[in-house]
């Protein structure tokens, strides 16, 4: 089969990690593969070569959309691919729109939130509904989302989880050792890690206000979070004001996930919304001990095996941390046990793949999530 995989851009996200790592996955087994994205750098690509990464350079004007938008189409007739899927927002409503000039014998559109910008990109959404075969999104409340806010008809929306590599996303002791001396971090010190870009949705004040809450008990504690955007300088300020500017360390983007993981003792999702929460279930496969908000699909990656809290609640997070870091040793490894083995069995790549792949054949016409709880 032949693959075209469509998405805005390739910066650090998990929707882009996701996609670069189906592109691996469908080349692994004698797919033809073509990835596409809208513009920017590829800081995430897909590892084997034979997934043909191509960048349509759009640039932000009406001739620089009109100028991508000829390139995509001529890709597309070039490669006649057998099904494109498009990811994120933009990619799904103008791979919708080419579609009106261009043959596409099966279109699938991937959301990755139950928050995809307002009610304007929830009208393009169903205006243009009809223009794809079928719509997938990450969760089941995503899904509901959408429903609910009119972005399409009820039914023609496929919830699939995100998935990751649980063979890269595993506890390593070394690396636990390695990123701790960089980070000058002691074993007797707790280490808390959040991964993900600093931007609204993440809502890193929140994670913040919350962590000075151990400040202010005295509690000994290092906070590093990894990842890069626009309110990285707002952040910082931020914790200086709150005095613990002493204990937070923005490391920026790093392409070590599994080792800061496995460096953590505990890992915090502070998000406002969620679509799935990928770096979820990355820090549970990694064996760690996850408190995380429960926004979007995060409840159902997290079950009974991590904490959560209410969204824009510092205070609970607080307590959810604070109660986190009490845990025995013993307690931490059980833990992190049991959270490995519920993504092993429900958050793999492998299962995620299959799932699309089963899509793109037109065997899914259904919420493949019912019945699999």
């Amino acid at each position: 089969m032949k693959v075209l995989l469509v998405i805005t851009g390739l910066g650090v996200g998990g929707a882009e990690r996701l996609v670069t790592a189906l592109a691996d996955c469908y080349a692994a087994v004698g797919h033809e593969v073509m990835l596409v994205r809208f513009h920017g750098e590829a800081e995430l690509r897909p590892g084997d070569p034979r997934v043909r990464l191509e960048n349509l350079d759009m640039r932000r004007s009406p001739l620089g959309l009109l100028v991508a938008m000829r390139r995509f189409r001529r890709l597309i007739l070039e490669f006649r691919p057998d099904v494109v899927n498009s990811h994120l927002v933009h990619a799904n409503v103008l791979t919708r729109m080419l579609r009106l000039v261009t043959p596409i014998p099966f279109l699938v559109s991937s959301a990755h939130n139950n928050n995809e910008g307002g009610r304007f990109r929830m009208l393009a959404y169903r205006l243009t509904d009809r223009l794809a075969d079928i719509s997938t999104n990450v969760s089941e409340d995503a899904v509901q989302v959408f429903e609910k806010q009119r972005a399409l008809l009820p039914g023609r929306m496929l919830a699939i989880h995100n998935g990751i590599n649980t063979e890269d996303f595993v506890y390593d002791q070394a690396a636990r050792g390695r990123i701790r001396a960089e980070l000058s971090v002691s074993d007797r010190t707790p280490l808390i890690v959040s991964v993900g870009r600093l931007w609204q949705a993440k809502d890193y004040p929140n994670l913040l206000n919350a962590v000075s809450g151990l400040a202010q008990k005295s509690v000994e504690f290092r906070l590093a979070i990894v990842g890069d955007g626009p309110l990285r300088s707002d952040l910082k300020a931020l914790a200086q004001s709150l005095g613990i500017a002493g204990h937070v360390d923005f490391l920026g983007v790093r392409h070590d996930i599994p080792a800061l993981m496995s460096a953590c003792d505990v890992f915090v999702l502070s998000s406002a919304w969620e679509g799935f929460g990928l770096v979820v279930a990355e820090a549970m496969a990694c064996e760690r001990v996850v408190v995380a908000t429960d926004s979007g699909g995060v409840k159902e990656v997290v079950g009974e095996a991590g904490y959560l809290v209410r969204p824009r609640d510092s205070e609970a997070l607080f307590r959810g941390i604070d109660q986190a870091l009490r845990l025995s040793d013993a307690e931490c490894k059980t833990m992190g046990k049991v959270a490995r083995k519920r993504v092993v069995e429900k958050f793999s790549l492998a299962t995620t793949a299959d799932r699309y792949l089963a899509v793109y054949r037109g065997e899914m016409t259904y919420n493949i999530l019912e019945g699999s709880q």
